[in-house]
């Protein structure tokens, strides 16, 4: 009952306050004297309104002491977790487990968000990505300055061809303008070893500089205890010169390899497994065991029923239920070169340009795949890998004018992108170490390459009115995508991909805002709207060209990209001691596309019709609410509230396998209906403390919401004491962190989502991790 009745008395009492509060002229003018700013970059971050005081927009913000609350090195992404709208979820502390990361906003998924780092486009957040990288590999967690969440509507100038539910941008911490050498180590639960150093060189002439890197050494909190391990370097170089102008260069390198958890399903823990169940590993007998148990998709020849070598060990008495092991290799270089011009006269210019080198693998120790067929040496397992390339360059500019009562700003962007994918088996003898990439596979599955080019141009003018009281914003951006795939000697492929070209272009996409301050400082009134469209998703990602030619060439003629229109409106109030912002929206998302076969099993792959492809289904409708309420009553002590409601259901029923899935008015897979985040802070002296909590609500797995969980709180903790100068220290603290306090276990990442499964027998859905605790010095010299 508690759950039930928490988030409607707290969103009475915020309205209550907001209605009572008095407002306070000198904060509130000066904090939209921020907002005019804008984030330009790393700073101007630190004096902007936290919940976006001054836009046309719904935008909220975290800072820096948002960041010094969390884990050290904490992705940037689970950072955003306590903002309104928005679940992140992860099954590790850090929030660095590509595998076991979603994020969903305001009814979209995370592949249909944009990102960007320093305004470096990070493609569209996928696992198996195919046009950029996660922010936890492009940014070691200590150098992030803050981040900028656009929930529903990001800026025009976005680089991003994915964000129709809006856009999260992340900010890079400039250098020091002092020389200092900052040393920090992190012991914790599950072996974790954590080192991270930086040296600055200080401010010279306008020029300044750091290196950093850290080295993360994990275990996985479940048997078997497997490596998670991840090396990165960031460097950031920047020169000022004359009246605001700033050039600047940034490049980051990261070593990733994590083992990857095993999914797992209702009927497996209605069997007895608990929320630790994971892999088979090191218990080779064992897998081998369960892995005679496989059917054998491949050689056909050696199929046969019955084999005496198949045992299941309770509680897995499936093939699914486990395998002997996974793993996630990704080896990145992320450069870029920027810069702001001041051209006088009301003229600025930005210019950016940047490069992308990835190499990454996915392992899965494959039972039913035998390794050395029709051999003495013959066994039901191999290991499948799944292998990514990126190499991608571009370039991004925008020319500001001021002149009058106008902002008129416009700008270009260019991606050249070349992508491969291709799947392989390794056969083996029995265990072997594949925390390494493999090479000279021994069978080939296919092998696909992408030629990706981008180009989106924007203009948009900001109007100020009424003594700067009334704010209009009109503009529009221009996209078009063409994706091109070549199946590489498709004969040499057992089951070789299309080859083929798709092609995404709308050549006016308009955006439109409104923001009117009120008289008396009684706060501001916002309204925006938006048309957006997103790019065919290419290569490891899947998407409409990673299925066989006949499929795409049944297929591609009638393919639309997927498209959104979106309305958002909203009152924004600050106070001498709170700030608080409402919005409501609504969301209409078009043009959503599956993958299915609409014939029966008997009939598919006989007609052209019957061939699996990609289908649009129909439209998605999402309608909701967000209330955000910061109470400060004193410099010492901040109360973070953030309250989220959420309707999404789809419209459209749709057909697979010959049968007709009843969808329409069903809620969206993974979208809470509610959430509320609650964060205290306490700073005194040289004390901080902190504790914050997150109800997530219910979230179906199943498209015909015959299964889901229900909802579930965690909490985190965290306590710091820095202590004064001493010899060469500058400062140093000592810090210790707690997450998921009460020990509360879970489903945290959906990602296998089927159309119905009231048994529970889907392999859907990852286990959140147990209580961890992280002990943190932290030197400065």
């Amino acid at each position: 009952m508690t759950r039930v009745f928490a988030a409607p008395t707290l969103s009475a009492a915020i309205c209550l306050a907001l209605a009572t509060l008095p407002a306070y002229a000198a904060t509130a003018d000066a904090d939209a004297a921020d907002a005019d700013a804008g984030v330009a970059d790393a700073t101007t971050l630190d004096a902007v309104s936290v919940i976006g005081l001054g836009e046309t927009r719904q935008v909220q913000r975290v800072k820096l002491a948002d960041i010094e609350r969390k884990v050290p090195g904490s992705s940037a992404q689970k950072v955003l977790n306590k903002l309104p709208g928005i679940s992140v979820q992860s099954n590790d502390a850090y929030g660095a487990n590509e595998e076991s990361q979603t994020i969903s906003l305001r009814g979209f998924s995370q592949r249909l968000l944009g990102y960007t780092l320093d305004g470096i486009p990070l493609g569209d957040n996928s696992y198996g990505n195919y046009n950029g990288l996660g922010i936890s590999r492009a940014l070691i967690g200590e150098n992030l300055a803050g981040a900028e969440l656009a929930a529903g509507i990001g800026s025009l100038g976005t680089a991003s061809t994915s964000n129709l539910g809006g856009t999260l941008q992340y900010y890079s911490a400039d250098p020091e303008s002092e020389f200092g050498l900052r040393l920090a180590q992190t012991f914790g639960s599950d072996r974790t070893r954590r080192t991270y150093a930086r040296v600055d060189t200080g401010d010279h002439g306008g020029f300044s500089m750091y290196l950093s890197g850290s080295l993360l050494s994990a275990d996985m909190w479940s048997r078997p205890h497997d490596n998670q391990d991840q090396n990165q370097v960031n460097l950031k170089a920047v020169y000022q010169f004359g009246e605001g102008n700033r050039i600047s260069a940034y490049y980051a390198s990261a070593d990733t390899s994590q083992a990857n958890y095993a999914y797992l399903s209702k009927a497996l823990l209605a069997r007895g497994a608990d929320w630790d169940w994971n892999l088979y590993k090191p218990d080779w007998k064992r897998a081998l065991a369960a892995a005679y148990c496989a059917p054998r998709p491949w050689p056909a020849n050696q199929h046969r029923a019955g084999d005496p070598r198949c045992a299941f060990v309770a509680p897995a008495a499936t093939i699914d239920d486990a395998y002997y092991a996974s793993r996630a290799l990704r080896t990145d270089h992320l450069g870029a070169l920027a810069g702001e011009f001041n051209l006088g006269e009301g003229l600025s210019l930005k210019a950016q340009a940047y490069y992308h080198d990835d190499r990454g693998q996915g392992h899965w120790w494959s039972p039913g795949n035998y390794s050395y067929p029709n051999t003495a040496r013959a066994i039901p397992i191999s290991i499948r890998s799944t292998n990514y390339g990126i190499n991608r360059h571009g370039a991004i500019s925008s020319l500001v004018w001021e002149v009058g009562q106008h902002r008129i700003e416009g700008g270009v962007w260019y991606e050249r992108n070349h992508h491969d994918v291709q799947r392989n088996f390794y056969f083996i003898d029995g265990p072997v170490n594949d925390d390494r990439f493999l090479n000279d596979p021994d069978r080939r599955l296919f092998f696909q390459k992408y030629r990706i080019h981008t180009r989106q141009a924007y203009l948009q003018d900001t109007i100020r009115l009424l003594d700067d009281r009334l704010t209009l914003d009109l503009g529009a951006k221009s996209t078009q995508v063409v994706m091109r795939a070549r199946q590489v000697d498709p004969r040499a492929m057992e089951v070789p991909n299309a080859t083929g070209q798709l092609q995404t272009r709308d050549r006016f996409l308009p955006q439109f805002g409104v923001g009117y301050r009120l008289a008396d400082n009684q706060g501001e009134l916002f309204a925006a709207y938006t048309e957006n469209v997103a790019a065919f998703v290419g290569g490891g990602a899947g998407g409409p060209l990673a299925i066989n030619q006949a499929a795409f060439d049944a297929q591609k003629a009638g393919l639309k990209p997927e498209s959104s229109k979106t309305f958002e409106a909203g009152y924004r109030r600050v106070g001498q001691a709170y700030q608080a912002s409402l919005s409501v929206y609504k969301v209409r998302f078009d043009d959503r596309l599956l993958s299915l076969n609409p014939c029966s099993s008997i009939e598919a792959g006989t007609r052209p019709e019957c061939i699996t492809k990609f289908f649009n289904v129909g439209s998605v409708d999402s309608v909701g609410s967000e209330l955000v309420f910061i109470w400060k009553p004193s410099e010492h002590f901040e109360w973070y509230n953030a309250l989220s409601w959420n309707k999404s259901t789809y419209q459209d029923n749709y057909v697979d396998g010959g049968k007709a899935v009843q969808t329409r008015d069903k809620r969206v897979v993974d979208v809470p209906d509610t959430m509320l985040s609650s964060e205290i802070s306490w700073r005194q002296g040289p004390w901080l403390a902190s504790l914050s909590g997150k109800y997530t609500g219910k979230r179906y797995y199943t498209y015909t919401n015959d299964n889901g969980f229900g909802g579930a709180t965690t909490f985190d903790a965290s306590l710091r004491y820095s202590f004064d100068a001493m010899g060469p220290l500058r400062q140093w603290s000592i810090a210790l962190h707690g997450s998921n306090l009460t020990d509360k276990r879970t489903a945290s990442n959906l990602t296998a989502f089927s159309a119905s499964d009231a048994p529970g027998k889907t392999y859907a859905f990852h286990a959140n991790a147990p209580r961890q605790v992280f002990l943190t010095l932290d030197a400065r010299f």
